[in-house]
């Protein structure tokens, strides 16, 4: 089985099998004609259930005509213009290219003598990345696994800088919108289960300041503590952005911690026309960022950055066999003393090759793209007597529900709406996504392909009110 490990005696190997797996994957990518085959859980199950994982085929071409059977043949692939449903966004060759190497070359960024160019290829991306956000001269930060994890380690440092023995004083105030890894993250730092306060926000879906105010003094009169207060730049329904600048002032006020949650927004750092929609993210005292969101990166590709770098010793730990206390004086460095990860991926290899083939400007003139569109998307569903539209978009993301003329129950209208996204799901045709508003079911695009159009668009929404027109039909048939 020697013959299967990667060294210099199965190079030509090697490359045979990459290319093979290569050429499979373009040729899928080719010829898929819809985002999703629509094949259901009990098609698809059995197909992998009966694979015996102890009787290995021992052949590589084999091997990738069974992965074509279970996964290539159908996968969602997010490269399709008509993929409108999460925050999946189409990659870039260049970022596929990192991954490729990255995975060959298997570097671990936990510490330096496991990585080497890696660790400052890292630094160098956390330094441009909190340049272009305007923390200043102080800042650092780390590459994660996702929002999730830049979250949860930005709310550890707000926890520890917060100086308080009792937990149970503690508060985060998020909006009433903003991503559940807030909520978790409480969990997960032993905070108390009314540790989260959600506070309402106005008719954009941005945080209402006049609450925050109002909570900021009522925890003062109460004796609790802010520990945090976690500002949304693009939240996962809405694509919202909070008031950043309001924000940092009522933070300064009262000296609370500043989260950004830009794991969707962190585009805009990039961007040629739109990047004043973020003004006030240079104040955060942490910023969560995804580039495998909207700088169209393969997953995963994150990072969390921190105005003062000194701040991100409440994750360091020092263990004699990894990463001694002696290298800091001998100017080592280990990325995982900043890390809440040891063994980690060279993610950030991905994002290099991006900037240094397409460079920034590239980046976000195509997520400049993808918000044009949605401003247009915007515009289609408001002039469109069949469909309700939630808000104007401030990123890509439009929220809306078919709404018929013939039909008030409003139950009956949510009904036709969950049947039409599961009918376009099941057709293969476009996939779409949901979430509710009041209490209510409504269809969400999260428009983050260029390749996408106002044409894709408009027969998207044809189709969706096709698939509810037709249970509408078949359900008055049902009552008469």
């Amino acid at each position: 089985m020697r013959s299967h490990l990667l060294n210099d005696t199965t190079a030509e190997h090697y490359r045979r099998s990459v290319t093979e797996g290569v050429e499979r994957v373009a040729a899928k990518l080719a010829t898929t004609e819809r985002p999703f085959t629509g094949v259901t859980v009990d098609a698809l199950a059995p197909a992998i259930e009966r694979i015996d994982l102890d009787r290995p085929l021992h052949d590589t071409t084999a091997a990738l005509d069974e992965l074509e059977e279970v996964y290539l043949r159908d996968a969602v692939y997010f490269h399709h213009p008509r993929y409108l449903a999460h925050l999946n966004c189409p990659v870039v060759i260049p970022a596929v290219l990192g991954e490729a190497v990255l995975c060959a070359v298997n570097s671990s960024l936990d510490t330096w003598d496991q990585s080497a160019g890696g660790t400052l290829i890292e630094r160098k991306l956390i330094d441009w990345t909190a340049a272009r956000i305007g923390l200043g001269p102080s800042a650092d930060g780390v590459f994660t696994s996702g929002g999730t994890q830049s979250n949860l380690q930005a709310l550890l440092l707000a926890r520890e800088e917060a100086k308080t023995g009792d937990l149970a004083t503690l508060r985060v105030l998020t909006s009433e919108v903003s991503h559940f890894s807030v909520q978790k993250s409480a969990k997960l730092l032993g905070l108390g289960p009314d540790a989260v306060v959600p506070l309402p926000v106005d008719h954009d879906k941005r945080l209402q300041t006049v609450a925050l105010a109002r909570e900021l003094a009522r925890c003062a009169e109460d004796g609790l503590v802010p520990m945090a207060i976690v500002a949304t730049a693009g939240s996962t329904d809405f694509g919202s952005i909070d008031p950043l600048p309001e924000i940092a002032e009522l933070c300064a006020r009262y000296g609370v911690w500043m989260h950004v949650d830009a794991a969707y927004g962190c585009g805009l750092l990039a961007s040629l026309k739109h990047r004043d929609r973020i003004d006030g993210i240079e104040r955060a005292d942490s910023v969560t960022v995804d580039y495998h969101k909207s700088f169209f990166q393969p997953v995963s590709s994150s990072a969390v950055l921190v105005r003062d770098a000194a701040t991100l010793r409440h994750a360091t730990y020092h263990a004699e066999y990894l990463n001694p206390r002696r290298m800091v004086t001998e100017r080592i460095p280990n990325q995982v003393d900043k890390s809440l990860q040891t063994t980690r991926r060279f993610d950030a290899l991905k994002l290099w090759m991006t900037l240094r083939v397409m460079g920034a400007d590239g980046i976000g003139g195509l997520f400049d793209e993808v918000c044009d569109l949605a401003h247009e998307g915007w515009e289609l569903l408001a002039a469109d007597p069949r469909f309700d539209v939630v808000v104007a978009p401030s990123l890509s993301t439009l929220v809306f529900r078919y709404v018929p003329a013939a039909v008030t129950d409003p139950a009956e209208i949510d009904r036709a709406n969950l049947y039409a996204r599961k009918a376009l799901f099941a057709s293969g045709d476009a996939v779409v996504a949901g979430t509710k508003v009041a209490g209510r079911h409504y269809l969400k695009f999260t428009l983050l392909n260029p390749e996408t159009t106002t044409a894709d668009i408009t027969a998207v929404l044809d189709l969706i009110a096709g698939h509810a027109e037709q249970y509408l039909g078949e359900s008055l048939d049902r009552a008469s």
